[in-house]
This record gives structure tokens, sequence and C-alpha cells, in this order.
């Protein structure tokens, strides 16, 4: 059969043609043809890459001359003058100097995004033998438009009856060209081509210039192949590269930065408002977070001043005078609103705002009640600002809580951590599958968890420094404006002791306190037929009544009566209703109960019980099993009740007199007191007895008290206050006072109750713990005690006694310390220890101001060394012995604002923290770089395995169970909804918009709860349920938080640098 030209072609491809098609790449041909008794090769091309090289130099071995003649890869702006150049008729070409920074710069380039491999290494290495031998010469042409692609092969006319060939078309002397893109290259073996090819060559040679040597110099110098770098070098390099974007930040000027006239301008706080204005910029929202007394009011005026747009303030109505005072003395216009006012915000309109700043921001840990989705409505879409001293101390799912005010829960822009709700709630169902009973292991999670919120969410969206650091690492700054912190005196521990009779009552009480059921708080436990939503909600109510009586018991004798009388009234009234047949209960008061519990509002709280009768329910839906234990309560109460009854001595109250005369601090005249008790009834109490003594020099202020009653504690407790008095020597006070208002004129905190959050303390004794506080600062903390207190000494007994309470609520002891995690034996030492009023509660860890300082001292005073370390290559590596530790290495990784360093050894790959890694990595300038050897190469791809996993997206998958239930639910109904034939545009587009919404993890759970509620009575009509959805999904929720994502998918892994770890002696 007759062959077609066609199929002539295909026949004769693999002779002429190389298209790097399977069996036809430029590769094979050249790997075959150079080892075939070459003598020279010439090779003329635009760009050069040594990956060409890299698969090819074993094939040259043998061969005697090798020339490269280059174009330059030139730059846009270097291609701009040869365009206009040409337009011009000037001929152009570039100056020696230019060549050499260019081909080095495309050296340089293509060696950080090379391959990391042995064979990378060696074929740049036998590169340079080549060149350093003669056999190889490298130049570049000067003029910028060469694009030839010419390989010219010469034989050993000894060997060989061949002249040579010419291979030419499309393929750069690179991997790619040589293997990966589709080419279409010839191959001309005719001497007449070979020849002409080989002049065209020469003449262009001549005329170029030499490279070879800057070719070495790049690749030693340049290249992650430079094996000079020092392991101190390699330290630095990794500081620099880690801490780069706020090495210069002390050095920056705040813009339109006007301060009040009486005011320091301080540096530490001054980097604050830098840090977050950064942080803010990057991630719509920020925690100011700096411990107690460090002037975070004044860092959050300073911060405003450098945004734009109108500015609204969310605080305690106790704070609210002191918000706008300050935010008035650094002039930023702001509306400041107390808490309780959020309604009345969202109804007059929040579109008018661009930055909301919080103050106690922890306080809206719950983001499935009310009060939170409104919140979130006035926040949402705008600079969020959270001001609170204690992010650290809550719970995983109270910092979700704060998070999702200005980041979506299944989209954040926080580095790989898309899903916040996924990763908060791994680290809430490690915890939840911890024994609580193991103390150890269960104290350990809450710590790992910490580590992880703090290194993988709050380094990006949370500035926090503790006392100590300010201290060390702005010390000059400080001596220079004549600024210091206060003397922490030795915390005092005051035990009041109980005599015999009273030990028992008190034993007695607490062993009836734990039979207790708290029943009548609980009642739709009791319910034959209970909502489940609803069940959650009683259990919280029946934990914080049984908290309310436990507390009370520990704050003072009366107070404990009071509640305890109040408590016996409920429930003879509550078993009457039942009587009658029909009781009335509100669902609404249980999320209320938690913040009124912590303003001391124990009235309110039963108010609330008693009167919201919003549901109807007859005696019999409830089971035979309520009225018993309701009964049975009362009893129980009875019993305390008459155990108490006869009670008039109170050694608590005889011991705080006896130390206000005794005390050599408490009992000088200049001295001044704030006293702190959970009970408003307590701090009543204490007002009349100290009164006897003391006159009008003891005030009691609660939340009840009047505005002419607050103007005195100003007058006597505010270092600021221009016209000071000296009328008034001890301020009994609930916790009201103990955030946010300057007292620092007094000198000693008084704790009359157990102070069962530590955190709580730090925050009182911050009131007097001040920067510019003048006199040393004391505190006390009273701790029941019993006779076994000469025996087994007062810390022994004290502890003890607080075990009790503990033991008392079991689980729920954990709402007594407010949600902190910590033991009974904990809680004494933590709030009787210096350390841990001085540091803020933190443990001394290292801090990166530290590291900081380091780079900065040396961009100060060593500045060749600095921009020495600036321009150590990427990739760049160093090794050295480490004594006590087995083979292995540390790589930094990069991935757009993302930073991960791990760690590989012959057994497993860990993940550093920075101050882990930095740890490893600290060398002296005495230490000297080891020799790398193959194993580097085995090491690095486990550590580039391990990060290429950490930064690989899991696709997200909706999960029946938890919280997650309801927001499937909702997007199953609108995808149902969105196949009815009857809905607009508008409307389709508003259903899409709003499973973006829930796909993202934007809408509040309260929200959603409440639309599935609605949508359940609503018959399944779609045209309802559309309503239902357009009137439920507050407008606030379809405002763009405007921000890019900080973790781009596409953006490429790099590797930053690699130390080498090689066992020492």
């Amino acid at each position: 059969m007759k062959t077609t030209n066609l199929e002539s072609m295909e026949v004769n491809t693999d002779l002429k043609f190389f298209t790097n098609e399977p069996d036809s790449t430029l590769l094979k041909r050249f790997q075959k043809t150079l080892k075939n008794n070459t003598q020279f090769f010439d090779v003329l091309v635009g760009y050069f890459r040594t990956s060409g090289f890299f698969h090819l130099y074993e094939s040259l071995e043998e061969v005697e001359k090798i020339r490269i003649l280059v174009g330059i890869n030139a730059n846009r702006e270097t291609l701009d003058l040869i365009e206009q150049a040409k337009s011009s008729q000037i001929s152009f070409s570039f100056s020696n100097k230019e060549l050499h920074d260019q081909f080095s710069g495309q050296v340089t380039d293509e060696m950080d995004n090379s391959e990391d491999n042995i064979s990378v290494e060696i074929g740049v290495q036998k590169f340079i033998e080549f060149i350093k031998s003669g056999k190889l010469e490298i130049r570049a042409y000067p003029s910028g438009d060469i694009h030839a692609k010419v390989y010219i092969i010469r034989k050993d006319q000894n060997k060989s009856d061949e002249y040579g060939k010419v291979i030419t078309g499309s393929s750069n002397f690179s991997i790619s060209g040589l293997r990966e893109n589709l080419e279409f290259n010839v191959e001309l073996k005719d001497s007449p081509d070979v020849k002409f090819a080989l002049a065209k060559f020469e003449s262009l040679w001549k005329d170029a210039v030499d490279l070879s040597e800057k070719y070495i110099e790049t690749i030693n110098t340049g290249t992650w192949l430079n094996d000079t770098i020092t392991p101190y070098e390699l330290y630095l390099k990794f500081l620099y590269e880690y801490l780069k974007e706020k090495i210069n930040i002390d050095q920056d000027d705040i813009y339109k930065k006007y301060l009040p006239g009486n005011f320091l301008d301080l540096e530490y706080q001054n980097e604050a408002v830098k840090d977050a204005k950064d942080k803010l910029d990057q991630y719509g929202g920020v925690f100011l977070a700096d411990v107690v007394g460090l002037g975070k009011t004044y860092i959050s005026a300073m911060l405003a001043q450098q945004l734009e747009g109108r500015t609204l303030v969310i605080c305690p109505p106790v704070l609210k005078e002191y918000w706008q005072e300050t935010f008035s003395d650094f002039r930023v216009p702001a509306d400041v609103q107390s808490l309780g006012k959020l309604d009345k915000l969202i109804k007059k309109g929040v579109e008018k705002y661009r930055n909301v700043f919080i103050d106690e921001a922890h306080r809206f840990r719950n983001e499935s009640n009310q009060t939170y989705e409104k919140l979130k409505q006035v926040c949402w879409g705008r600079r969020v600002i959270l001001v609170s001293a204690t992010p650290l101390n809550n719970s995983p799912s109270d910092i979700l809580s704060q998070m999702k005010l200005f980041q979506k829960g299944h989209n954040s822009t926080i580095p790989n951590i898309r899903d916040l709700d996924r990763f908060f709630g791994r680290l809430k169902r490690r915890l939840q599958e911890t024994d609580r009973r193991d103390l150890k292991r269960y104290l350990g999670i809450v710590k790992e968890n910490s580590i992880e919120i703090r290194e993988n969410i709050l380094k990006y969206v949370m500035v926090r420094r503790t006392r100590s650091e300010v201290l060390k690492y702005f010390e000059k700054d400080l001596k220079k404006q004549k600024v210091s912190f206060p003397k922490v005196s030795e915390p005092q521990k005051i035990g009041y002791k109980f005599d015999e009779e009273l030990d028992q009552i008190f034993n007695e009480t607490i062993k009836l306190i734990k039979a207790f059921k708290y029943s009548r708080y609980t009642p739709i436990l009791y319910l034959k037929n209970p909502d489940p939503q609803e069940i959650i909600g009683q259990r919280n109510m029946g934990r914080f009544m049984k908290i309310l009586l436990v507390k009370r018991l520990d704050s003072s004798f009366p107070a404990f009566k009071n509640t305890l009388n109040r408590f016996i009234n409920s429930y003879s009234y509550f078993i009457n209703m039942l009587d009658k047949g029909t009781v009335y209960l509100s669902k609404k008061y249980s999320n209320k109960v938690f913040d009124l519990l912590e303003n001391d509002d124990e009235q309110e709280i039963l108010k609330l019980v008693e009167e919201e009768r919003v549901q109807e329910y007859k005696a019999d839906e409830f089971s035979a099993e309520f009225r018993q234990d309701l009964e049975s309560d009362l009893e129980t109460l009875k019993k305390i009740e008459s155990l108490w009854v006869n009670v008039k001595d109170d050694p608590k109250i005889d011991e705080f007199k006896k130390i206000l005369d005794t005390d050599k601090i408490l009992k000088q005249k200049d001295s001044k007191l704030i006293v702190f008790t959970e009970s408003k009834e307590t701090a009543d109490y204490l007002a009349s007895q100290l009164e006897k003594q003391y006159g009008d020099q003891v005030l009691a202020f609660s939340s009840k008290s009047s505005a002419m009653i607050r103007d005195r504690i100003t007058e006597n407790y505010d270092p600021s206050y221009k016209h000071k008095k000296d009328n008034l020597r001890i301020l009994i006070t609930t916790d009201i006072l103990a955030e946010g208002v300057n007292l620092h004129r007094a000198n000693a905190v008084i704790n009359y109750d157990i102070p069962w959050n530590p955190t709580r303390v730090l925050q009182r004794f911050g009131r007097i713990n001040r920067i510019g506080q003048p006199r040393p600062v004391h505190i006390y903390n009273f701790f029941p005690t019993d006779q076994s207190e000469q025996e087994i000494g007062l810390e022994a007994c004290a502890k003890s006694k607080i075990q009790a309470f503990h033991s008392t609520l079991g689980e729920d002891a954990q709402y007594l310390t407010e949600g902190e995690e910590i033991s009974s034996h904990e809680i004494f030492e933590r709030v009787n220890s210096k350390r841990f009023l001085e540091n803020g509660g933190e443990e001394e860890i290292d801090s990166e101001l530290k590291y900081l300082e380091i780079m900065r001292n040396i961009r100060d005073s060593k500045p060749d060394l600095f921009e020495r370390i600036k321009r150590l290559p990427k990739k760049a590596r160093s090794a050295k012995q480490e004594a006590g530790c087995q083979q292995s290495l540390v790589t930094f990784f990069r991935k757009d604002k993302l930073k991960k360093m791990f760690l590989a050894d012959t057994n497993e790959v860990r993940e550093l923290d920075f101050f882990q890694a930095a740890d490893i990595l600290k060398s002296t300038p005495q230490i000297k770089r080891e020799r790398l050897d193959q194993d580097f190469y085995r090491y690095l791809e486990k550590n580039k395995d391990a990060f290429r996993q950490a930064t690989t997206e899991i696709i997200r998958e909706f999960k029946q169970t938890g919280g997650r239930a309801n927001e499937t639910t909702l997007i199953n109904t609108i995808k149902a909804i969105q196949k009815f034939q009857g809905l607009t545009d508008d409307d389709e587009d508003f259903l899409n918009n709003v499973l973006v919404l829930l796909n993202e993890g934007t809408m509040g759970k309260h929200i959603i709860k409440s639309l599935l509620k609605e949508i359940k009575l609503s018959s399944k009509n779609p045209l309802k349920i559309l309503y239902l959805l357009k009137s439920g999904i507050p407008d606030s929720y379809f405002t763009s938080s405007g921000l890019a994502s900080a973790y781009q998918s596409s953006s490429p892994r790099e590797i930053i640098l690699s130390e080498y770890l090689i066992k020492g002696d």
C-alpha cells in the first residue's frame, strides 16, 4: 500500500524533530548525542537556566570545550528602554555592570526556586568546576534582543566521520525547554548548516561579556549553596525574617498624634499603637491586651487618632464617663455607649461607624445568646478593637466568640486557620474528652490549648506585654522620662478562725448544700416532655444559684443569712403556685443571670425568676419527682437556717478590725484602702461595722450607688483629679470598680472574700498597681481556718476550707472560678504569689521583645552586619554541633504571612513555635560551621512534607453534630426553596447571599436558631420562609468586612532557612 506524506513524516520524526512528547525529548537527544564523540558544544539561547545543566553534566564530562552565550532576561524597565531606543533608531546595549547584575539576579532567582536535592547541588558544583578548569565559558551578549535557541555540536574528527549537527527551534537551555514544555525543535546534520551556525555564533561570541566569574560569585554568595554562612549569622537571619515587620516599628512616627499636656510620650505605648494599627489593617480586629496598669485606655485613644471614620466605644455603664473623658482629653471624637444600650444603638443605626472599641469584651463570651447577636450586628463590617487584660484566661469558646465579631467562622483571614469553628471545636473536644478528675492531665491539656491558640490565632491579632517586659525592654525610655512602677510587697494572708462550734456548723452546712437539688430554679428539667434546647439553660440556672449560695457563705454571715432567707421565700412561693395547679415560667432570664451574678445583683436575679411570667404550665405536666425535690430542698434550707439562727459571733469582721488597728501599713493615716467583696450586702455590713470606729472615712460603693458617691471616690482616689480631697480612707466596693477606673492614690487592696478567680484578683490589684504609682503597693487576702490551724498551719488549713467549697460544687467548680480551670491548691498559691501579681498572672516565658531588642541593637550599632544578614540568600543553610541532641534539621518556612518551623530527626517531624526554634538556633559568633552531608536533604524533605501537609486546605464538611446541626438544617431549607419557581431574580440573589453567609460562618447561632423556630411554624410555605429570612437577618450581615485574605492558597511555599544539627559531645 502506498504511504502518504504525513505517514512518512511520522516515521522520520524521531530522527529530526524533538517536541518533548514521550520518547521525543530534547534532553534525551542531548544525553545520547553528547556522549558520542562530541568535542565542542556551543549554546546560543535567550534564556539560560542552570537547571538545564543539572541534567546534562554527566553527558558533558568527555566534552573538551563548552561555550554558552546568553541573552539577558531583562526586567520591565529595561525592556521599555530597549523599545524607546528602537523607536528612536538608537542602538541599545547593556554596560558590563548591567549585564553582570542582570545575570546575577537571574541566577539567584533560579536558585531560589530550584529543587532542593543533592543532584542540583552536584550539578552546580560541577558547572563551577568546569568553569574553573577552563572547560566551560559563559558569556552574555550586550544587546537585549537575543531570542535564538541554537545548539551546535561538533564531533572529534579523529573519532568520527560526522562533522557535527545543529539543533534549533523553540527550546531554551532550561529543564522546561529540554523536557517539560511542549516544544518544536529540528536537528540539522549537513556540514554547511553547522558551519553557518558556528560562524554566526563566533561573530556574537567575540562581542560578548564574560560572566564566568560572576556566576561563581553569585552561586557562592547569593544562593543557598553559599557554604560560608555561620550558625550565628543563620540565627540572626531567622530573627530578622520572623520579626522584620516589627523591627523598625520603633522608628516610625505616629501620624496625627496629640497628647494631653500632662501625658507622657512613652515608647512602649507608641509601639503598641503601631502594632495594633498594623494588625487591625490586616485582620479587621485586634485585642489590646496589655496587663493591668499599662494604660490600655490611653493606647486605645492614641489608636483611635490613627483611624479614619467615626468611632464608637461600648463599655460597662460605670466606665462610660471615664472613656468619654479620656477620648476627649486626646481630642478623639467618639460616641460612648454602655453595654446595655445595644438595642438603642441598632435602632438609631450603626452604619455611620467605622471603628468599634469594646471594653471588657470577655463579657460577650456566649455567641448563642441575644446580647452577643446584637453586639455582632454593631461590629460586623467594621474595625473591632477588643480591650481586655485577660483574653488568655478565657476558654477556647470565649475567644472564638470574640474573634467572630470581626472574622468569619468558616472563612477567616487568619493564616492557615481558614475554619475558626473547626479549630476551636477541636480544642474544645480535646478538653471534653479529658477526665477532670485527673487534674494534672486536665490542666496540662488546658495549657496545650492555650499555647495552640496563642501560636495559631492570637499572635496575629493581639498586642500584649507584661509589666516585666515593659520594664526590661523599654528601660531606657522609662528612665529618661522618670517613669517607674510601684514596688509590689509580698501578699499578706489573713486567716480568720472558726471555733469548734462554728466549724461544726460550717461543715454541716457544706454537707447540706452538697445534697441540695436547686429544683425551684430548674423546673424545665422536671417536665414530662421538656424541650431539649431548653435543658442546657436550666442546668446553667441551677449552677448559678448553687454558686450564689456558696459564695455568700464565704463572703459574710449576714449576706449568707439574707440569701438563705430569700431562697426559702422563693421556694415557699413556688410550692404554693404548684399547689394551685398552674406554674408560670420564663425562659428568657437564664442568659441574663451570669451578668447579674458578676454585678452582685442578687435581688434582680430573683426578681427575674419570680416575675417574668411568660409561659403557663399545668401542675400535671411535671413529674411527681418535682414536688418531692421542691419539698426536700425547702426542708434542707430550713435546716441550714436553723443552724445559723443563733450565730452572733463573726470572727471574720473581728479579724478585719484587728488588722486595721495593728498592721503597720493599714493603720497609717495616709494609707488609702480598697476592700473588695462580691456581695453588696457584705459591703454594706462592713461599712456599718467600720463606721463605728472610722466615721465618714468609710464608704461602701456598688452598682446601685449614686453619681455623688462616685464623685467622692474620684476626689479621693483618682490621682489625675485636679481638686483632690482626703476625707475618705476605706473604700468598700463590689467588683463594679475592679476594672477600668483610676484608684491609684490607694496603696492597699483587701480581698475580703476568697478570691476564687485569680484573674479577678489581678484586675482588682490593677487599680493600684499602675504606672506612676509613687508608693509600694500591698494586697491582703482573707481565708477561713479552724482550730487545726495551730497544728497544720494557716496555709494547709485555708486550702482545706477552699477544697470544701470546691467539692461542694463538684464539676460546677469551674463556674465558681468563672471558667478558669484551676485547682483549689492553685487558687491559694497564685493569689498569694508576688510574682503572679507582678507578671499579670503569666508565667515567666520568653518574650518576642527580647529578640526584637537583639535585632534593633545590631541595626543601630552594627549596620554592616545588619545589611549582611538582610541579604543572606533565601533557603540559607548552616550546620553546627549541638550537645545532647541527635542528628536533625530545623527548617523555617513561609507562605504569605504564615510562618512555621519544623524539626525533623530520624524518628519524627514536629512543629516548633518561635521561641523553641529561636532557642535551638541560638548561636554565638564563636560557634563554627560544620559540614553538611547528604542526610540534610533527607531531613529537608521530611520538613517540606510536614509544611505541605500543614498548609493544605482540608475540604470542609458540614457535620450533623453540635452547633453545626442548625446551620446545616437552614442551608438545606434554603436550597429546597431555591427550587420554588415563583422567586424573582432579586429573591434568588438574596438566597444565594444567605448561603454565602452560612457557608462562611458569618451568621450568629442565635439568629439561626430563631429563624429555624419561625420556619417550623410557617407551614413550609417558600414565600413565607423567604419573608422570614429577609426580616430576620440584619442588613449589617450583608456588609462586607472588606478584608483580603491574609492566607492565599495560591501563594508559594518558601523555604527561608535551615540549620543542620550534628550530635556533639
